[in-house]
Protein backbone atom coordinates (compact mmCIF):
# COMPACT_ATOMS: atom_id res chain seq x y z
CA UNK A 1 0.00 0.00 0.00
CA UNK A 2 1.57 3.50 -0.58
CA UNK A 3 1.74 5.74 2.63
CA UNK A 4 -0.33 8.16 3.62
CA UNK A 5 1.58 10.87 2.81
CA UNK A 6 2.07 9.60 -0.88
CA UNK A 7 -1.60 8.67 -1.24
CA UNK A 8 -2.88 12.49 -2.31
CA UNK A 9 0.58 13.62 -4.18
CA UNK A 10 0.36 10.27 -6.62
CA UNK A 11 -3.59 11.22 -6.84
CA UNK A 12 -2.70 15.33 -7.81
CA UNK A 13 0.21 14.29 -10.20
CA UNK A 14 -1.05 11.17 -11.73
CA UNK A 15 -2.78 13.23 -14.77
CA UNK A 16 0.00 14.88 -15.37
CA UNK A 17 2.56 11.88 -15.31
CA UNK A 18 0.00 9.60 -16.97
CA UNK A 19 -0.42 12.57 -19.87
CA UNK A 20 3.70 12.47 -20.21
CA UNK A 21 4.28 8.84 -20.39
CA UNK A 22 4.95 8.55 -23.41
CA UNK A 23 7.45 11.32 -23.84
CA UNK A 24 9.06 9.90 -20.21
CA UNK A 25 9.25 6.21 -21.58
CA UNK A 26 10.66 7.31 -24.99
CA UNK A 27 13.26 9.34 -22.93
CA UNK A 28 13.72 6.62 -20.63
CA UNK A 29 14.77 4.39 -23.28
CA UNK A 30 17.15 6.22 -24.66
CA UNK A 31 18.69 7.09 -21.48
CA UNK A 32 18.83 3.00 -20.71
CA UNK A 33 20.70 2.04 -23.84
CA UNK A 34 22.65 4.93 -24.51
CA UNK A 35 24.47 4.09 -20.70
CA UNK A 36 23.78 -0.07 -21.32
CA UNK A 37 23.66 -1.11 -25.04
CA UNK A 38 24.16 -4.37 -24.30
CA UNK A 39 20.88 -4.31 -22.64
CA UNK A 40 19.19 -3.24 -26.29
CA UNK A 41 21.32 -5.71 -27.69
CA UNK A 42 20.96 -8.93 -25.58
CA UNK A 43 17.61 -8.80 -23.87
CA UNK A 44 15.04 -6.29 -25.65
CA UNK A 45 13.26 -6.78 -28.46
CA UNK A 46 14.68 -4.37 -31.01
CA UNK A 47 11.68 -5.05 -33.22
CA UNK A 48 9.15 -3.73 -30.39
CA UNK A 49 11.73 -1.08 -29.44
CA UNK A 50 11.57 0.38 -33.28
CA UNK A 51 7.66 0.17 -33.78
CA UNK A 52 7.55 1.53 -30.29
CA UNK A 53 5.07 -1.26 -28.40
CA UNK A 54 7.33 -2.14 -25.70
CA UNK A 55 7.19 1.63 -24.77
CA UNK A 56 3.46 2.24 -25.19
CA UNK A 57 3.41 -1.67 -23.29
CA UNK A 58 5.39 0.03 -20.16
CA UNK A 59 3.72 3.38 -19.88
CA UNK A 60 0.24 1.55 -19.97
CA UNK A 61 1.69 -0.97 -16.83
CA UNK A 62 3.19 2.00 -14.54
CA UNK A 63 -0.15 3.76 -14.88
CA UNK A 64 -2.22 1.00 -14.29
CA UNK A 65 -0.06 -0.29 -11.16
CA UNK A 66 -0.73 3.67 -10.13
CA UNK A 67 -4.46 3.72 -10.73
CA UNK A 68 -4.94 0.40 -8.78
CA UNK A 69 -3.00 2.06 -5.79
CA UNK A 70 -5.39 4.37 -5.59
CA UNK A 71 -8.28 2.69 -6.40
CA UNK A 72 -8.14 -0.89 -4.89
CA UNK A 73 -5.55 -0.09 -1.73
CA UNK A 74 -6.21 -2.96 -0.13
CA UNK A 75 -5.80 -5.90 -3.71
CA UNK A 76 -3.26 -6.28 -5.86
CA UNK A 77 -3.56 -6.25 -9.53
CA UNK A 78 -2.13 -9.53 -10.08
CA UNK A 79 -3.48 -10.26 -13.60
CA UNK A 80 -0.79 -7.13 -14.76
CA UNK A 81 1.91 -8.04 -12.23
CA UNK A 82 1.66 -12.21 -13.30
CA UNK A 83 1.83 -10.92 -16.71
CA UNK A 84 4.88 -9.27 -16.49
CA UNK A 85 6.56 -11.97 -14.07
CA UNK A 86 6.30 -14.41 -16.03
CA UNK A 87 7.53 -12.74 -19.53
CA UNK A 88 10.61 -10.97 -16.99
CA UNK A 89 11.80 -14.76 -15.40
CA UNK A 90 11.42 -15.90 -19.65
CA UNK A 91 14.13 -13.59 -20.26
CA UNK A 92 15.94 -14.04 -17.07
CA UNK A 93 15.60 -10.73 -15.44
CA UNK A 94 17.44 -10.49 -12.39
CA UNK A 95 16.28 -7.81 -9.17
CA UNK A 96 19.43 -5.66 -9.61
CA UNK A 97 17.77 -4.87 -13.27
CA UNK A 98 15.16 -2.61 -11.22
CA UNK A 99 17.81 -0.59 -9.84
CA UNK A 100 19.15 0.30 -13.13
CA UNK A 101 15.50 1.07 -14.30
CA UNK A 102 14.45 3.29 -11.37
CA UNK A 103 17.73 4.91 -12.43
CA UNK A 104 16.82 5.88 -15.81
CA UNK A 105 13.26 6.34 -15.29
CA UNK A 106 13.20 8.73 -12.84
CA UNK A 107 16.00 10.83 -14.98
CA UNK A 108 13.37 11.06 -17.66
CA UNK A 109 10.82 11.85 -15.33
CA UNK A 110 12.57 14.98 -13.98
CA UNK A 111 13.83 15.98 -17.80
CA UNK A 112 10.10 15.82 -19.19
CA UNK A 113 8.10 17.17 -16.34
CA UNK A 114 11.00 19.48 -14.75
CA UNK A 115 10.14 21.48 -11.32
CA UNK A 116 6.84 19.97 -11.32
CA UNK A 117 8.59 16.98 -9.81
CA UNK A 118 9.26 18.43 -6.17
CA UNK A 119 11.33 16.57 -3.27
CA UNK A 120 7.20 15.30 -2.28
CA UNK A 121 6.39 14.37 -5.98
CA UNK A 122 9.74 12.59 -6.63
CA UNK A 123 9.34 10.32 -3.10
CA UNK A 124 5.70 9.57 -3.58
CA UNK A 125 6.26 8.30 -7.60
CA UNK A 126 9.32 6.38 -5.95
CA UNK A 127 7.02 4.31 -3.19
CA UNK A 128 4.85 3.35 -6.73
CA UNK A 129 7.95 2.33 -7.99
CA UNK A 130 9.34 0.16 -5.63
CA UNK A 131 5.89 -1.25 -5.15
CA UNK A 132 5.95 -2.66 -8.28
CA UNK A 133 9.31 -3.44 -8.61
CA UNK A 134 9.27 -5.52 -5.45
CA UNK A 135 5.85 -7.20 -6.23
CA UNK A 136 7.59 -8.45 -9.42
CA UNK A 137 10.84 -9.41 -8.10
CA UNK A 138 8.80 -11.65 -5.51
CA UNK A 139 6.87 -13.25 -7.96
CA UNK A 140 9.72 -13.90 -10.46
CA UNK A 141 12.17 -15.35 -7.58
CA UNK A 142 9.04 -17.64 -6.35
CA UNK A 143 8.73 -18.39 -10.17
CA UNK A 144 12.55 -19.42 -10.86
CA UNK A 145 12.46 -21.10 -7.55
CA UNK A 146 9.79 -23.30 -9.22
CA UNK A 147 11.35 -24.04 -12.32
CA UNK A 148 14.05 -25.10 -9.75
CA UNK A 149 16.84 -22.72 -11.05
CA UNK A 150 18.87 -19.64 -9.43
CA UNK A 151 17.30 -16.05 -10.58
CA UNK A 152 17.74 -15.43 -13.72
CA UNK A 153 19.59 -18.91 -14.26
CA UNK A 154 17.13 -19.94 -16.98
CA UNK A 155 18.86 -20.90 -19.92
CA UNK A 156 19.36 -24.63 -21.66
CA UNK A 157 20.61 -26.03 -24.38
CA UNK A 158 18.29 -28.28 -26.52
CA UNK A 159 18.46 -30.05 -29.78
CA UNK A 160 16.46 -30.22 -32.85
CA UNK A 161 15.16 -33.45 -32.91
CA UNK A 162 12.80 -32.88 -36.12
CA UNK A 163 11.88 -29.72 -38.06
CA UNK A 164 9.18 -29.57 -39.91
CA UNK A 165 7.45 -26.71 -42.32
CA UNK A 166 3.72 -26.91 -41.66
CA UNK A 167 3.15 -23.81 -44.25
CA UNK A 168 4.87 -21.26 -46.36
CA UNK A 169 5.69 -19.03 -43.33
CA UNK A 170 5.56 -21.28 -40.29
CA UNK A 171 7.61 -24.33 -38.71
CA UNK A 172 7.43 -26.61 -36.02
CA UNK A 173 10.70 -27.70 -33.91
CA UNK A 174 11.02 -30.68 -31.85
CA UNK A 175 13.10 -30.28 -29.00
CA UNK A 176 15.14 -32.37 -26.69
CA UNK A 177 17.53 -31.97 -24.58
CA UNK A 178 21.13 -32.47 -25.64
CA UNK A 179 22.11 -35.34 -22.83
CA UNK A 180 19.20 -37.57 -23.82
CA UNK A 181 17.42 -36.60 -20.44
CA UNK A 182 13.74 -35.89 -20.39
CA UNK A 183 12.80 -32.05 -20.38
CA UNK A 184 11.28 -29.60 -17.22
CA UNK A 185 7.64 -30.23 -17.53
CA UNK A 186 5.21 -27.76 -17.75
CA UNK A 187 1.88 -26.54 -17.93
CA UNK A 188 -0.22 -26.55 -21.23
CA UNK A 189 -0.76 -23.11 -22.35
CA UNK A 190 3.21 -22.06 -21.48
CA UNK A 191 6.12 -21.09 -23.46
CA UNK A 192 9.50 -20.65 -24.09
CA UNK A 193 11.96 -18.33 -24.64
CA UNK A 194 14.68 -18.85 -27.61
CA UNK A 195 17.55 -16.94 -27.64
CA UNK A 196 19.56 -16.45 -30.81
CA UNK A 197 23.22 -14.98 -31.78
CA UNK A 198 22.49 -12.92 -34.89
CA UNK A 199 25.52 -12.12 -37.58
CA UNK A 200 25.68 -8.69 -36.03
CA UNK A 201 26.91 -10.37 -32.77
CA UNK A 202 23.55 -9.68 -30.76
CA UNK A 203 21.49 -12.02 -28.76
CA UNK A 204 18.09 -11.69 -29.21
CA UNK A 205 14.77 -12.85 -27.62
CA UNK A 206 11.36 -14.35 -28.75
CA UNK A 207 8.83 -16.50 -26.51
CA UNK A 208 7.22 -19.11 -28.40
CA UNK A 209 4.69 -21.20 -27.00
CA UNK A 210 4.70 -25.33 -26.55
CA UNK A 211 2.17 -26.57 -29.31
CA UNK A 212 2.57 -30.51 -28.13
CA UNK A 213 1.16 -32.00 -24.72
CA UNK A 214 3.34 -32.24 -21.81
CA UNK A 215 4.34 -35.51 -20.44
CA UNK A 216 6.66 -36.50 -23.40
CA UNK A 217 10.67 -36.67 -23.29
CA UNK A 218 10.33 -33.92 -25.66
CA UNK A 219 9.11 -30.03 -26.43
CA UNK A 220 7.36 -28.97 -29.63
CA UNK A 221 7.19 -25.04 -30.64
CA UNK A 222 6.14 -23.68 -34.07
CA UNK A 223 7.17 -20.47 -35.25
CA UNK A 224 5.57 -18.22 -37.65
CA UNK A 225 7.73 -15.91 -39.93
CA UNK A 226 7.56 -12.60 -39.09
CA UNK A 227 7.40 -10.61 -42.33
CA UNK A 228 7.46 -6.27 -42.24
CA UNK A 229 8.89 -3.53 -41.85
CA UNK A 230 10.93 -4.24 -39.11
CA UNK A 231 11.23 -7.92 -39.90
CA UNK A 232 10.78 -10.63 -37.25
CA UNK A 233 14.94 -11.26 -36.04
CA UNK A 234 14.41 -14.06 -34.67
CA UNK A 235 11.84 -15.67 -36.59
CA UNK A 236 13.37 -15.64 -39.86
CA UNK A 237 17.00 -16.59 -38.18
CA UNK A 238 15.20 -19.53 -37.24
CA UNK A 239 13.31 -20.21 -40.09
CA UNK A 240 16.38 -19.67 -42.36
CA UNK A 241 19.05 -21.14 -40.27
CA UNK A 242 17.92 -24.03 -37.64
CA UNK A 243 17.84 -27.12 -38.81
CA UNK A 244 17.87 -31.18 -37.84
CA UNK A 245 20.51 -31.75 -35.50
CA UNK A 246 21.53 -28.18 -34.60
CA UNK A 247 21.27 -26.63 -31.19
CA UNK A 248 19.61 -23.85 -29.35
CA UNK A 249 19.27 -22.17 -25.98
CA UNK A 250 16.13 -21.90 -24.75
CA UNK A 251 14.39 -20.99 -21.65
CA UNK A 252 12.74 -22.89 -18.90
CA UNK A 253 8.33 -22.97 -19.36
CA UNK A 254 6.99 -20.03 -18.18
CA UNK A 255 3.59 -18.20 -18.88
CA UNK A 256 -0.11 -17.68 -17.09
CA UNK A 257 -2.34 -18.52 -19.33
CA UNK A 258 -2.90 -22.28 -18.49
CA UNK A 259 -5.20 -25.06 -19.10
CA UNK A 260 -7.31 -25.08 -15.74
CA UNK A 261 -8.26 -28.22 -13.89
CA UNK A 262 -11.74 -29.43 -12.89
CA UNK A 263 -14.57 -30.46 -15.10
CA UNK A 264 -15.75 -26.52 -16.50
CA UNK A 265 -17.13 -26.34 -20.31
CA UNK A 266 -14.01 -24.69 -22.34
CA UNK A 267 -13.76 -22.57 -25.05
CA UNK A 268 -10.29 -22.47 -26.77
CA UNK A 269 -10.40 -19.46 -29.34
CA UNK A 270 -7.66 -18.75 -31.52
CA UNK A 271 -6.56 -16.98 -34.75
CA UNK A 272 -3.71 -17.57 -36.64
CA UNK A 273 -0.17 -18.65 -35.00
CA UNK A 274 -1.98 -18.14 -31.73
CA UNK A 275 -3.53 -21.54 -32.07
CA UNK A 276 0.07 -22.49 -30.68
CA UNK A 277 -0.97 -23.43 -27.30
CA UNK A 278 -4.52 -24.00 -28.30
CA UNK A 279 -2.79 -27.37 -29.43
CA UNK A 280 -1.04 -27.70 -26.28
CA UNK A 281 -4.35 -27.57 -24.13
CA UNK A 282 -6.03 -29.95 -27.07
CA UNK A 283 -3.25 -32.53 -26.84
CA UNK A 284 -3.35 -32.98 -22.88
CA UNK A 285 -7.12 -33.00 -23.33
CA UNK A 286 -7.35 -35.86 -25.74
CA UNK A 287 -3.98 -37.50 -23.71
CA UNK A 288 -5.81 -37.78 -20.27
CA UNK A 289 -9.18 -38.68 -22.17
CA UNK A 290 -10.71 -35.56 -20.42
CA UNK A 291 -14.67 -35.68 -20.97
CA UNK A 292 -15.53 -31.56 -20.51
CA UNK A 293 -17.31 -29.87 -22.93
CA UNK A 294 -14.85 -27.92 -25.02
CA UNK A 295 -15.82 -25.60 -28.42
CA UNK A 296 -12.95 -24.85 -30.25
CA UNK A 297 -12.63 -21.76 -32.36
CA UNK A 298 -10.16 -20.87 -34.67
CA UNK A 299 -9.86 -18.22 -37.50
CA UNK A 300 -6.97 -18.12 -40.23
CA UNK A 301 -6.54 -16.51 -43.47
CA UNK A 302 -7.08 -20.01 -45.42
CA UNK A 303 -7.17 -23.52 -45.65
CA UNK A 304 -3.11 -23.10 -46.64
CA UNK A 305 -1.90 -20.71 -44.11
CA UNK A 306 -3.88 -22.62 -41.17
CA UNK A 307 -1.11 -24.42 -39.36
CA UNK A 308 -1.39 -27.54 -37.97
CA UNK A 309 -4.84 -27.86 -39.01
CA UNK A 310 -4.88 -31.67 -39.72
CA UNK A 311 -3.85 -32.17 -35.82
CA UNK A 312 -6.08 -30.02 -34.54
CA UNK A 313 -9.23 -31.90 -36.83
CA UNK A 314 -7.23 -34.71 -34.81
CA UNK A 315 -7.27 -33.52 -31.63
CA UNK A 316 -10.83 -32.21 -31.31
CA UNK A 317 -12.27 -35.08 -32.80
CA UNK A 318 -10.97 -37.57 -29.77
CA UNK A 319 -12.86 -35.42 -27.44
CA UNK A 320 -16.01 -37.07 -26.27
CA UNK A 321 -17.59 -33.24 -25.60
CA UNK A 322 -15.28 -31.94 -28.47
CA UNK A 323 -16.35 -29.78 -31.51
CA UNK A 324 -14.51 -27.51 -33.78
CA UNK A 325 -15.41 -24.32 -35.84
CA UNK A 326 -13.50 -22.73 -38.35
CA UNK A 327 -13.39 -19.34 -40.16
CA UNK A 328 -11.12 -18.35 -42.97
CA UNK A 329 -11.37 -15.15 -44.93
CA UNK A 330 -10.70 -17.24 -47.75
CA UNK A 331 -11.96 -20.82 -47.26
CA UNK A 332 -12.21 -21.84 -50.74
CA UNK A 333 -13.47 -25.38 -50.83
CA UNK A 334 -12.38 -26.20 -47.07
CA UNK A 335 -15.90 -26.20 -45.80
CA UNK A 336 -15.07 -23.76 -43.00
CA UNK A 337 -17.49 -20.33 -42.93
CA UNK A 338 -15.69 -17.12 -44.67
CA UNK A 339 -15.31 -14.28 -43.18
CA UNK A 340 -13.62 -13.02 -38.99
CA UNK A 341 -14.59 -15.77 -36.35
CA UNK A 342 -18.16 -15.19 -34.70
CA UNK A 343 -18.65 -16.32 -30.82
CA UNK A 344 -22.36 -15.54 -30.93
CA UNK A 345 -23.08 -17.47 -33.71
CA UNK A 346 -22.06 -20.42 -31.04
CA UNK A 347 -23.74 -21.95 -28.47
CA UNK A 348 -21.73 -21.98 -25.51
CA UNK A 349 -22.07 -24.16 -21.88
CA UNK A 350 -23.53 -22.64 -19.21
CA UNK A 351 -20.03 -21.56 -16.88
CA UNK A 352 -17.79 -21.68 -19.73
CA UNK A 353 -13.94 -20.35 -19.31
CA UNK A 354 -13.01 -18.95 -22.24
CA UNK A 355 -9.38 -19.08 -23.65
CA UNK A 356 -8.00 -16.62 -25.85
CA UNK A 357 -4.91 -16.08 -28.03
CA UNK A 358 -4.51 -14.20 -31.38
CA UNK A 359 -4.02 -10.59 -32.79
CA UNK A 360 -5.67 -7.89 -30.37
CA UNK A 361 -7.98 -7.32 -32.75
CA UNK A 362 -9.27 -10.39 -32.49
CA UNK A 363 -8.93 -10.60 -28.77
CA UNK A 364 -10.90 -7.38 -28.12
CA UNK A 365 -13.31 -8.70 -30.71
CA UNK A 366 -14.12 -12.33 -29.47
CA UNK A 367 -13.79 -10.86 -25.46
CA UNK A 368 -16.26 -7.90 -26.46
CA UNK A 369 -19.08 -10.41 -27.66
CA UNK A 370 -18.40 -13.34 -25.60
CA UNK A 371 -19.16 -10.57 -21.97
CA UNK A 372 -21.94 -9.10 -23.98
CA UNK A 373 -23.38 -12.88 -24.60
CA UNK A 374 -23.16 -13.16 -20.86
CA UNK A 375 -20.02 -15.20 -19.99
CA UNK A 376 -18.39 -13.58 -16.82
CA UNK A 377 -15.79 -11.06 -17.59
CA UNK A 378 -13.58 -12.95 -15.07
CA UNK A 379 -13.96 -16.35 -17.40
CA UNK A 380 -11.95 -14.87 -20.47
CA UNK A 381 -8.20 -15.30 -20.48
CA UNK A 382 -6.36 -14.23 -23.23
CA UNK A 383 -2.51 -14.00 -25.09
CA UNK A 384 -1.34 -11.46 -27.07
CA UNK A 385 2.00 -12.24 -28.36
CA UNK A 386 4.65 -9.30 -28.26
CA UNK A 387 4.23 -6.68 -25.77
CA UNK A 388 0.61 -6.28 -24.27
CA UNK A 389 -0.85 -3.20 -25.25
CA UNK A 390 -4.61 -4.50 -23.70
CA UNK A 391 -4.03 -5.85 -20.20
CA UNK A 392 -3.63 -2.23 -19.17
CA UNK A 393 -7.52 -1.70 -19.72
CA UNK A 394 -8.16 -4.87 -18.52
CA UNK A 395 -6.05 -5.49 -15.24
Amino acid sequence: MLSEQAVPVVRATLPAVGGALDQITERFYGRLFAAHPELLRDLFNRGNQANGEQRKALAGSIATFAVALLEHPDTRPDALLSRIAHKHASLGVTADQYKIVHEHLFAAIVEVLGEAVTPEVAQAWDEVYWLMANALIAIESRLYQEAGVADGEVWRPVRISERRDETADTASFVLTDTDGAPLPAFRPGQYVSVRVALPDGAHQIRQYSLSSAPGRDSWRITVKRVDGDPAGEVSTWLHGNARTGDVLEVSAPFGDLVLPEGDAPLLLASAGIGSTPMLAMLDHLAATGDRRPVVVVHADRSPEAHAHVAELRELVGALPEGSLHLWYEEPGASGARAGLADVTALELPAGTSAYLCGPLPFLRAVRGDLVASGVAAADVHYEVFGPDLWLGSEA
